[in-house]
């Protein structure tokens, strides 16, 4: 039996008196992890902000098992903040997707949540109208043209059915009682509420894609709800992507299971406790960058070298080599090594330990 097919559906229920000291500590350090983050300055909130909004597109992709490339999220974003992106590379109408609900999502979390802003989100997200080579329906609620929605594991014939959502008939009711009860003014804490929303939604599961997508982007703006600002500091998706095999398994559980949900909103806590203090990590990349750039200054640098720092410091995947160095400088090999040269004896870069053909370069930095 689904939970949505008991008789009191949707009226959620939760022990609160088991929540309390969980919900306390959570806000505890939602609070502290806002004050540390207001007592930065302009600058360094603002790329704070930048790679956690980075962080947070890639992941919430990551969890439906899509890579998107983090150099083009990262353009992407900085470009509609109004930061300086860079010579970074052309960007996929498909990551502009995610990153058009996200930044929507976080950036307008006082407008009312309606129908025709979630067929916006799913649009955006699927802008061919396909998910992988099947068209699916876009902007707009799933109906029985594929039979029942069923999230399924397994190869054919030995599929696993892990849940089944409600008929497609009832979808435009469920769906105009979640929004009503969204926009609700209401005395619960808006971190619960935060919790019930991204569960209640991804139960109804109302379209053909991007139900889990979407779900963590209401979460989001119930989260920003919660703060008062767009601004963002932390990732829950990218922590709930730390615990995906968890968080798909508490899903089902709930979803087969009566309408007390302490559980979900427990693990949800947790896991909004644990993103609060991983954005200690993103602090620290910040400040160090800031630092960086703050010596870096003293050493005239040409545009070349700038580029390709600026890659190393976003993150670059794998061995800074000579010929990579090149490559992404788009200069010949002897310009790169001069490059690189320049870089050592000024105390940005070291060589790696390896060495011979296999000499990589890694950035140095002033605080190590």
């Amino acid at each position: 039996m689904y939970i949505w097919e008991h008789a009191n559906w949707p009226h959620f229920t939760w022990n609160e008196a088991a929540l309390s000291a969980n919900l306390a500590s959570t806000r505890h350090l939602q609070g502290r992890l806002l004050g540390r983050m207001e007592a930065l300055g302009f600058k360094l909130r603002e790329e704070a902000v930048l790679e956690t909004l980075i962080q947070d597109v890639v992941t919430t992709s990551e969890i439906e098992g899509e890579k998107l490339d983090t150099q083009q999220v990262r353009s992407s974003i900085a470009r509609r903040l109004g930061m300086d992106a860079g010579a970074l590379p052309a960007v996929d109408r498909h990551v502009e997707g995610v990153v058009d609900m996200m930044l929507d999502a976080t950036g307008q979390f006082r407008d009312h949540l309606t129908a025709d802003r979630l067929f916006g989100w799913q649009a955006a997200l699927f802008p061919t109208g396909r998910s992988g080579i099947s068209k699916i329906r876009v902007g707009c609620w799933r109906d029985y043209a594929n039979g029942p929605m069923q999230v399924v594991s397994g190869s054919c014939g030995r599929e696993r059915i892990h849940y089944q959502a409600p008929p497609a008939e009832r979808v435009p009711g469920e769906m105009d009682q979640f929004l009503g009860w969204m926009n609700a003014e209401s005395a619960q804490d808006p971190v619960i509420k935060a919790a019930v929303a991204h569960f209640w939604f991804v139960t109804i599961h109302p379209f053909e894609d991007g139900n889990g997508r979407i779900a963590r982007a209401i979460a989001d703006l119930a989260l920003a709800r919660s703060e008062e600002t767009s601004q963002r500091f932390y990732s829950m998706s990218a922590q709930i992507q730390r615990e995906r095999a968890a968080y798909y398994d508490l899903l089902e559980r709930q979803q087969k299971s009566d309408l007390d949900i302490t559980a979900w909103i427990a693990w949800f806590l947790d896991i909004l406790s644990e993103a609060f203090q991983s954005a200690d990590k993103i602090l620290i990349n910040v400040i160090r960058k800031s630092n960086f750039w703050e010596y870096a200054s003293e050493h005239p640098l040409n545009a070349r070298q700038i580029k390709v720092l600026n890659r190393l410091l976003d993150g670059f995947q794998g061995k800074m080599t000579s010929s990579k160095w090149a490559k992404i400088g788009d200069c010949s090999q002897d310009t790169a090594n001069r490059d690189i040269a320049l870089l050592i004896n000024v105390g940005l870069l070291r060589r790696g330990p390896a060495g011979g053909r296999s000499t990589d370069y890694e950035l140095v930095f002033q605080d190590d």
